[in-house]
């Protein structure tokens, strides 16, 4: 009996045949707490390199000696099991360390991204009953104004600086550093350096046997409904996605390093990026900032093994200047996630590496905050020019008609769902927001709904359309932005494009497009007429644009996301002038 129901589920993936072609494992280990995981690499490969921070760096023995130190020296300040803590930090080794130290004691880790505004860390404090925050110096002056209207009991201050070589913390003080000045005369202030030292007023041993269920994580996101809520996420989901990326990636291992520039406060950075490489022996190279526009030489200077980023640092890379002439063999890896990678953009960036003697060819990966960081990869080699791969060990990937629990076929456009290890606990005080997203099927599994549109073809290779809020409607036609995106991109002049939908008084909406072209090509009517040339002999006349608009750049989340949202507000308040 237990046969046939495992060989009747086997014939609802699809993907099992591509696990078996591509030589993937169809179940991973994603036992215990995060800090577990991170120990074992630590008696694995004492002696690898956990991270580089600009020129210094730290072994894992030494890496697993400072998370211990912190988790004394949290315990020194009170902090219990269940407590949240909260990391308002870049990627330094501070908030890496304090990350797994809370972790170590059974605290719950709340990020939240240093630019935020007052009123949104505030916000973000108080809903979490957060008492104890690690901030970056750089926040302070936010900090000191909203520190009386929130739960915080103590602030525990960071520098970027703390743990740069000699020379390049002198040279950041004098650039930079001087400009914050350090706060006096408030007890709930302690820099991070006296903290640190404090941890041997602890004397008790830490025997803290961790949930790896329970909640770990609290990240902030908008979700499928654009309003920012808390994702409550387990120690079990994050070893849960270090685990089965590494599966079907293939190339992460032991000693090889990864730029880990996407923020420690995102998802795809925290998991995919940090977590993934400490799990198996890797190193992280730390950057606490990246400027697009310098992408090139961070990978000229850093020279990563594996680069993991969203599309819009793949389109910096392929201009960048930097690389004209350079080796880049020392990528063997490069994994695209946090936004659709065209197939245009997929071509350019192959052929780029190809032209720079790298082997790597960039590979898709789909997921989102509420199910931690990526569920579906595309394998090594696969052969396939579009699609988000399929889904990882332990993820089970179906397609639903949008706002039901009915399945389609093969080929279909219809909801993503997503079920698995990697799903969240639920949005924070949000019970109502939680149950319109996690749904129990027929099936028995709970299923969390994307509200991203997409298809499954018959080999278990899923291919993303778009967000389900950005489908457009226009005349009873259903039009799919990223289509058109797609094809304008393919220009030989353009850079990148993005397309919304704009209200229209008879057809409801139609859609308008906004692009941003290559470096000293200029806009004018010729090149207009050639991009609407493009579009007619590629795009359906119902669903082409009726609006185009050049810019010098398009709007990024702060995440670097093409902020469709913001050119929708945009839009509607020029109509109301």
């Amino acid at each position: 009996m237990k046969i046939f129901k495992k060989k009747k589920e086997e014939n609802k993936m699809p993907w099992i045949k591509v696990y078996e072609d591509k030589n993937i494992k169809k179940e991973v280990d994603y036992s215990g707490s995060m800090y577990d995981k991170i120990v074992e690499s630590r008696k694995n490969y004492p002696y690898n390199i956990a991270y580089t921070y600009f020129k210094t760096s730290s072994t894992y023995k030494k890496f697993i000696k400072d998370v211990n130190k912190c988790a004394k020296a949290l315990k020194n300040i009170g902090v219990k099991e269940r407590d949240v803590v909260t990391i308002c930090m870049p990627n330094t080794p501070e908030a890496i360390i304090t990350f797994y130290a809370i972790n170590k004691i059974g605290a719950i880790a709340n990020m939240v991204h240093p630019l935020s505004s007052e009123n949104e860390i505030k916000k973000y404090v108080n809903e979490s009953s957060s008492k104890v925050m690690l901030a970056i110096n750089l926040i302070m002056p936010k900090l000191k104004n909203i520190i009386d209207e929130t739960c915080l009991e103590k602030i525990i201050v960071a520098q970027v600086n703390d743990r740069m070589d000699t020379l390049t913390s002198i040279g950041y003080y004098l650039i930079s550093g001087r400009k914050y000045k350090k706060i006096k005369d408030d007890d709930r202030i302690i820099y991070f350096k006296k903290f640190f030292h404090d941890s041997k007023k602890y004397k008790k041993e830490i025997d803290i046997v961790v949930d790896p269920k329970a909640p770990a994580v609290i990240l902030h996101s908008g979700g499928t409904t654009g309003k920012p809520k808390g994702i409550v996420l387990s120690s079990e989901s994050f070893n849960y996605i270090a685990a089965s990326e590494l599966e079907v990636c293939k190339d992460l291992s032991e000693g090889i390093s990864v730029l880990s520039a996407m923020p420690i406060f995102h998802g795809f950075g925290l998991g995919s990026t940090i977590h993934a490489p400490l799990y198996v022996g890797g190193t992280c190279k730390l950057l606490p900032q990246l400027n697009p526009k310098k992408f090139g030489k961070t990978i000229k200077k850093y020279k990563p093994n594996i680069i993991a980023c969203v599309p819009s640092l793949y389109e910096a890379l392929i201009s960048s200047k930097a690389l004209k002439n350079e080796d880049l063999s020392f990528i063997i890896c490069a994994i695209c996630g946090g936004d659709n990678l065209t197939k245009n953009l997929k071509e350019k960036v192959d052929k780029f590496f190809k032209d720079h003697e790298s082997t790597a060819e960039v590979r898709s990966s789909y997921g989102m905050t509420e199910c931690t960081s990526g569920v579906t990869m595309m394998p090594k080699k696969s052969g396939k020019l579009e699609g988000i791969g399929v889904p990882c060990p332990h993820s089970f990937v179906k397609i639903v008609s949008p706002n039901t629990n009915i399945e389609l076929s093969y080929g279909e456009i219809g909801e993503i769902c997503v079920s698995g290890p990697s799903v969240m606990i639920e949005y924070l005080n949000e019970p109502e927001e939680t149950s319109k997203i996690l749904r129990k099927h027929d099936d028995g599994k709970l299923w969390l709904h994307t509200g991203d549109l997409g298809y499954m073809d018959k080999e278990g290779y899923v291919y993303f359309k778009q967000r389900l809020k950005r489908m457009i409607i226009s005349n009873g036609y259903n039009i799919y932005p990223s289509q058109i995106e797609e094809v304008i991109s393919s220009h030989p002049d353009v850079l990148s494009c993005t397309v919304i939908g704009v209200n229209h008084s008879k057809k409801g909406q139609v859609p308008k497009a906004f692009i941003v072209l290559k470096e000293k090509v200029e806009s004018n009517y010729k090149l207009k007429q050639s991009i609407i040339k493009l579009c007619e002999e590629n795009i359906s006349a119902y669903a082409l644009p009726k609006k185009y608009e050049f810019r010098d750049a398009l709007p990024k989340t702060l995440v670097g996301k093409v902020a469709y949202r913001e050119l929708e507000e945009e839009e509607e308040k020029n109509e109301e002038e």
